[in-house]
């Protein structure tokens, strides 16, 4: 089958979706050019990165749907995975930044772990 068997509106919403998530992706991509420390450049590609992640996700949706007559939910496993692993990683990325930059000495925000244990005990 080649991309004229589809319907207009189903190539008119899959070329919107697929522009709109590159878009996206583009806009978090800039962002990691542009903040200028790492705790800042962290957000931006995961976060718009994930958004724009959806919005190709739904255009294969539409597309494998549309062409195969059936609904095609393959496109969905594969969102599902990254929206749940990019989360995850950048906490530890984050996690591992603020330990580095905590013993060189930076000024980064105090651990909190830290400053709970002692007004437990003094209570």
């Amino acid at each position: 089958m080649s991309t004229a068997d589809l319907p207009l509106w189903a190539e008119v919403a899959v070329a919107a979706l697929a522009l709109l998530g590159a878009g996206i992706a583009l806009v978090g991509s800039l962002g990691l050019l542009r903040l200028p420390t790492y705790f800042e450049r962290v957000h931006a590609p995961a976060i718009i990165a994930t958004l724009g992640l959806w919005c190709i996700m739904h255009a294969s949706i539409v597309y494998f749907s549309v062409l195969g007559r059936s609904l095609a939910l393959h496109p969905l496993l594969i969102a599902l995975f990254i929206a749940i692993t990019v989360p995850v990683t950048n906490i530890f990325l984050m996690r591992a930044a603020l330990f580095r930059a905590r013993r060189a000495g930076q000024s980064v925000p105090p651990n909190l772990s830290h400053k709970a244990a002692p007004e437990a005990e003094n209570s």
